[in-house]
């Protein structure tokens, strides 16, 4: 895939950035809702299950946990040009269960991470 810049396409590179074995360590299952403000965004519905990742346009299914951002927030952050945590302290990101959203975190390789090192390798 290539370098994902817009918050739509970083939603959709968690597919290529998805760690697998660190699913089956723990045997993690989940279902998380992004809503994406902006051009750049949209609603997006991310699955874990059986050790595999699906990921929807549109919120569908009972969420563990919902993100709401604007799309610029979110690509700042990803991209770590923005603090996460500063951003949820001051409201530009809402997330309603942050144990959740901590545990979804540590089964992707990071944005800026993976294709830094990816393009560097090339």
């Amino acid at each position: 895939m290539h370098k994902p810049h817009t918050a739509k396409d970083i939603i959709l590179s968690l597919r290529e950035r998805f760690k697998k074995d660190k699913c089956e360590e723990v045997n993690y299952e989940t279902v998380i809702h992004f809503n994406i403000e902006g051009n750049q965004g949209g609603q997006f519905t991310v699955i874990i299950q059986d050790y595999d990742i699906t990921i929807e346009e549109g919120l569908s299914g009972n969420p563990k946990c919902v993100i709401h951002t604007k799309d610029k927030v979110y690509e700042d952050v990803e991209w770590g040009r923005e603090n996460g945590q500063t951003a949820f302290l001051f409201g530009k990101i809402k997330v309603n269960n942050i144990p959740e959203i901590l545990q979804f975190s540590g089964v992707f390789h990071s944005v800026k991470r993976f294709y830094e090192d990816k393009h560097h390798n090339s």
